[in-house]
């Protein structure tokens, strides 16, 4: 045999199962198809946002939070109702548990540390038993994604230096090997597929498709980590949900091209089980980035809560449709409008507080562990540097002095003559007119209004970011500030059914022998642990636990 355990996959659930299955004394075989400086996938673009419950950060800022409300907002966010959902459930109560218990400690004994304001994220549709979180559990990771993968890629990289690991690159799967009596039960024991030619292209962009020779590999086990579909637009839509509308003509993309979704497919054909494909999570804050890395690269708006958010034709959406509320109900509400795209109308007080770009390569201060530029950011000394950049190159941007100049710039960018709507100033006008007099009026009535306040009730959000409110149309808070926003692809919330051993299942339930699947090609566990609705700080978090478990349990069944 050439390894006890193949890791299909060299994301952040790759690394972490390597890592695992190599502590346990395994000797591993770390495959993937795109070169080494991809190495971490798609995690290390990521804020290295994580959900984690009950932390010193929380009660620092006076936050209380319980294992016991966050099983509450996991589920009631989840709402799983499928038969298919035995094992998600199962999943998401073993994660929270992990989330509450030893996430934060089993991260920081490998030099993991977390930025101290706890960030408020997915606060849901305001029901006590809705979907949300009642409570802020976004921990930023010191060093965004770069910093959360470092310290799996240190351990893989030390057991390749003593040979207990061998990083195999460009190596594209194409199939699992099986072995075993026509009768019995048959057991994954390699993969089979093609050596890509070499390619020194950059992180992130697209890497070649030369073949230049046949692999085969075997082991006692395979853990496959190989990812979603959110690079595939044609799968997404494929697999849209009725409930969300119909599929948007124009999407940009959160992840590269090489997050196809292929080894979903391949292990299906070997005998997995596959639920929960309409479940998936998409973000309607996105951004046709200025400045590229891959092809269509949309980069998403965290927002603060004071933006006002319009539809294509420039009818404010209600509650709870605001800024950082309800991603897929706003998804829902805006497919129903008949446009692709949406607009945020702020000022620049409200971007230079307010707004944060996800992704490492946006957040230079938080990446770079600069605490010079991260002072700028807290104390408000204008909007950060991508955020600027991208006022003064993004295609989505329109910057006006009256409103008057901002509309006509709205409609240059998002008329007719792209395929848009027309948006009419009278109209715009009135609503900002009508929210603006709520300012002044302690006891306000406007729903968003109230809620920037109770906003800022967490010191939080006071200190970095929430901007005091104020009147959108007074030009000394200007100048006005129009976003357009698109549809970005993100994440799979179905996938590979896996038991909590993280081993595959076969549409009967029974074990698939030798298979074991981690990350979002298991849906995070168990064919979909988040259910219908992420929390957010879960995708990365989510890695980590399965492709713990995974390689934990590889090793365990291997000798």
């Amino acid at each position: 045999m050439d390894a006890d355990v193949i890791v299909v996959g060299h994301g952040l659930a790759g690394l972490a199962a390597a890592a695992e299955a190599a502590d346990a004394g395994r000797r591993v075989v770390l495959v993937d198809q795109e070169p080494g400086q991809s190495l971490g996938g798609q995690a290390f673009w990521s804020l290295g946002g994580l959900f984690l419950v009950d932390t010193p950060e929380q009660r620092r800022m006076g936050v209380h939070d319980s294992h016991e409300l966050a099983l509450s907002d996991w589920m009631g966010s989840a709402q799983f109702d499928r038969d298919e959902d035995l094992w998600p459930r199962r999943w998401a109560e073993a994660y929270v548990d992990f989330a509450a218990g030893e996430k934060r400690s089993w991260l920081r004994s490998m030099g993991h540390r977390v930025f101290p304001v706890v960030g408020w994220a997915e606060r849901g549709d305001g029901r006590a038993d809705g979907h949300g979180n009642s409570v802020p559990r976004f921990h930023i990771t010191w060093g965004t994604g770069p910093g959360l993968v470092e310290p799996f890629e240190r351990r893989v990289r030390e057991h390749v230096a003593v040979g207990r690991v061998r990083l195999a690159f460009r190596h594209r799967v194409d199939e699992l090997v099986s072995s075993g009596s026509a009768g019995g039960s048959r057991a994954v024991t390699g993969v089979r597929g093609k050596v890509l030619a070499p390619d020194a292209m950059g992180r992130g962009k697209a890497s070649n498709r030369t073949e230049i020779a046949d692999f085969e590999l075997t082991a006692q086990a395979v853990i496959v980590s190989s990812g979603g579909i959110g690079g595939d637009h044609d799968l997404v839509r494929a697999a849209w949900p009725e409930r969300l509308g119909t599929p948007p003509a124009f999407m940009v993309s959160g992840v590269p091209a090489h997050v196809d979704g292929r080894m979903i497919g391949i292990s299906r054909s070997a005998g997995a089980d596959v639920v929960n494909e309409d479940r998936m999570w998409h973000y309607v804050e996105g951004l046709r980035n200025w400045d590229p890395i891959w092809d269509n690269h949309g980069i998403r708006i965290l927002p603060g809560p004071s933006s006002m958010w319009f539809d294509a034709a420039g009818r404010r959406l209600p509650a709870p449709y605001l800024p950082g509320f309800d991603t897929l109900g706003t998804l829902r509400h805006l497919r129903q409008t008949g446009y692709d795209y949406s607009w945020f109308v702020l000022t620049q007080k409200i971007i230079e507080k307010e707004f944060a770009l996800s992704g490492s390569e946006q957040n230079p201060d938080l990446t770079g562990k600069d605490l010079k530029l991260l002072l700028g950011r807290v104390v408000g000394d204008g909007a950060p540097g991508p955020v600027e950049a991208f006022k003064e190159h993004g295609a989505d941007f329109v910057v006006a002095d009256d409103l008057s100049d901002l509309v006509r710039g709205m409609n240059q960018v998002g008329g007719p003559e792209q395929g848009g709507a027309v948006i009419e100033e009278d109209l715009l006008r009135r609503q900002i007119e009508a929210r603006d007099l709520q300012i002044d009026n302690r006891y306000s009535k406007d729903t968003q209004v109230a809620f920037i306040r109770q906003h800022r009730a967490y010191r939080g959000d006071k200190l970095v970011r929430v901007a005091s409110p104020h009147k959108i149309l007074d030009p000394r808070n200007g100048p006005l500030i129009a976003v357009r926003l698109n549809i970005l692809t993100r994440k799979t919330l179905g996938g590979l059914v896996t038991d909590l051993s993280a081993r595959c299942l076969s549409s009967n339930g029974e074990p698939l022998p030798g298979l074991y699947a981690a990350g979002e090609a298991a849906g995070f566990g168990g064919g979909g642990m988040m259910g219908y609705n992420a929390l957010e700080g879960t995708f990365l978090g989510g890695c980590l636990f399965s492709g713990r478990t995974a390689g934990r349990a590889a090793a365990a069944a291997t000798s």
